[in-house]
Formats: structure tokens, C-alpha cells, sequence
């Protein structure tokens, strides 16, 4: 088991503006062990969105340097299954060829029967073997998230990036969903980020919860260990109250993160990206 499997260092964004450049995320720091699920969390606009796209190579970093499995990240790729808020299905395609979509472009020596039973094997995971023709317009919201689930499963990524995925549902189809990602994630554990709002499903969902403080220079406040075994039980969990203990350190942070005031000039540390080497010797002994 690799406990440096994702490694991000010194990360930071900036966009330029009239009255200089604007330091979204700067000093981004967080390593992941392979098979970790983190969530991070954090107020709206704080950069968590900023963060997971960078990692997941759509949006470039200003500074700082990411190494998934001992590669640097510096473009999108396949090896990143990513599962946004909003489904992004083809309209005019079924279920089964909006997930084989990207089956065809990893797995291009298989045959056609062989891609179209591994588009098909994880729609049936998601619970959509009923619906492998059906297009977008004909599957409610929740049933399209299970579709964008399957699909970033069904690539075999190396690791998963979830971007508030159940953010637009209601709350029993929130429910149901987070047990389909459990269930999915449980069978091979890929090591995944989500970005969440939603304090009760990061505890719930997570090894580790990392807390971001509020912009500009947004940056890992706190994190914080969930120490319940898996599987988990939701009823049993809800009847704990360290899960309650740990939900209010959660809150407590959110609580008092206002958007603090840029940091001297001095202070602010050159904005330009690590390289490879930079990170290899910035690892603390061990």
C-alpha cells in the first residue's frame, strides 16, 4: 500500500485582474494514502473546485507541483475518473453508450462486445440493468448521476475526483447514491477526493476530512481522522455520538473561517510551480 500515492505540494491558483493578480488557492498541501477516500469541505468559493480540477489536469496550477503514482499531473487523463455536480450526458446517446463513450478510448484493443459488457456490467452496479437504452431525457436526475458514477468507474481510473456529485439531488436520492458510491468504492477501493457541502455525508463517507480555510490564499486548515470501521452501518453511526462529536468539530471550523485578509506582501511566497525534484526533496525523513 503506496502512502504517498497522490501527493500534492505547495499547489496554488491565481487569475490575473485589473488591480493585480487575485490568489485563489496558495500553499495547498495534502497526501493521500491509495485506497483513501477524503472529502474536502469548506465555504462556498473557497477553492475546493479550483483544487480537484487541478488535480484532475482540467485547470492549470499557477504553483506547486501534483504527483498521482509517481507521475506529475499536468494535463486530464484517464487514469482520473471525474463525477461532477451536474451528470454531463450526450442527450442523444442511451445510458450504455454514454458510458461506453469512454470505455472505447481506454480499453481500444478490446472487442466491441467485450467494451459494450463493461459499460453494461457497471451500469447493473448502479442499479440501471433495466435501463441500458434509456437517453437522458427519459431518466430522472438521480438515475443520470448513477450513470456519471458508472461511467468514471467503468474507465478503472486510478483514483476518483467527485465534485459535490450529490449536490443537486433531494434528500432520500442523496442517500440512495452515497450507498451506490460505497458499494462501488468498497469492491476495489480506488483512492478518491470529493468536494462536499454537506458536513453529516463527509463524515459518513470519508477516512479523512480536509477542512479549507476561507480566500483569498485558501489552504488546508485542519484535517480531521473519521475513526469508524467499514463497512459502515448509517443507523448505527446516526445512534453514536462521537459521530456527533466529530460533526461539530466540522461545524466548529466552518463557523469561524471568515474570509480572512490577504497576508504582508513578504509573506507570500514566490507563485510558480514545483518541479518533480523540488517535491521528491521537500519530504520530510520517513
Amino acid at each position: 500500500m503506496n502512502d504517498r500515492y497522490l501527493e500534492i505540494h505547495q499547489l496554488g491558483k491565481s487569475f490575473d485582474t485589473p488591480s493585480g493578480p487575485n490568489y485563489v488557492v496558495q500553499g495547498f498541501d495534502l497526501t493521500l494514502r491509495e485506497g483513501e477516500l477524503v472529502s474536502i469541505i469548506g465555504h462556498s468559493g473557497c477553492g475546493k473546485s479550483t483544487v480537484l480540477s487541478m488535480v484532475a489536469g482540467l485547470t492549470e496550477s499557477s504553483a506547486g507541483a501534483i504527483i498521482l503514482a509517481g507521475k506529475e499531473v499536468r494535463e486530464a487523463g484517464p487514469d482520473r475518473g471525474v463525477v461532477f455536480q451536474a451528470p454531463c450526458l450526450l442527450a442523444w446517446l442511451s445510458a450504455l453508450d454514454n458510458v461506453r463513450l469512454g470505455v472505447d478510448q481506454v480499453f481500444p484493443d478490446k472487442s466491441r462486445a467485450e467494451r459494450t459488457e463493461i459499460a453494461a456490467h457497471h451500469l447493473r452496479q448502479v442499479g440501471l440493468g433495466d435501463s441500458l437504452h434509456k437517453r437522458p431525457a427519459e431518466l430522472s436526475l438521480g438515475m443520470r448521476q448513477r450513470v456519471g458514477l458508472a461511467r468514471a468507474f467503468a474507465l478503472s481510473p486510478r483514483m476518483l475526483l467527485l465534485d459535490e456529485p450529490f449536490g443537486m439531488l433531494d434528500s432520500l436520492t442523496r442517500i440512495e447514491l452515497q450507498d451506490v458510491l460505497l458499494e462501488l468504492w468498497a469492491r476495489d477501493q480506488k483512492t478518491a477526493i470529493m468536494i462536499t457541502h454537506d458536513v453529516d455525508e463527509a463524515v459518513f463517507l470519508s477516512d479523512r476530512v480536509v477542512m479549507m480555510t476561507s480566500g483569498p490564499y485558501a489552504h488546508v486548515g485542519e484535517i480531521l481522522d473519521v475513526p469508524f470501521e467499514r463497512p459502515r452501518d448509517r443507523h448505527q453511526l446516526l445512534d453514536s455520538p462521537e459521530f456527533y462529536e466529530l460533526r461539530e468539530r466540522l461545524v466548529s471550523f466552518l463557523e469561524n473561517q471568515g474570509h480572512q485578509p490577504p497576508p504582508p506582501a513578504a509573506s507570500v511566497p514566490r507563485h510558480r510551480r514545483s518541479t518533480f525534484r523540488e517535491l521528491l526533496t521537500s519530504r520530510s525523513p520517513g
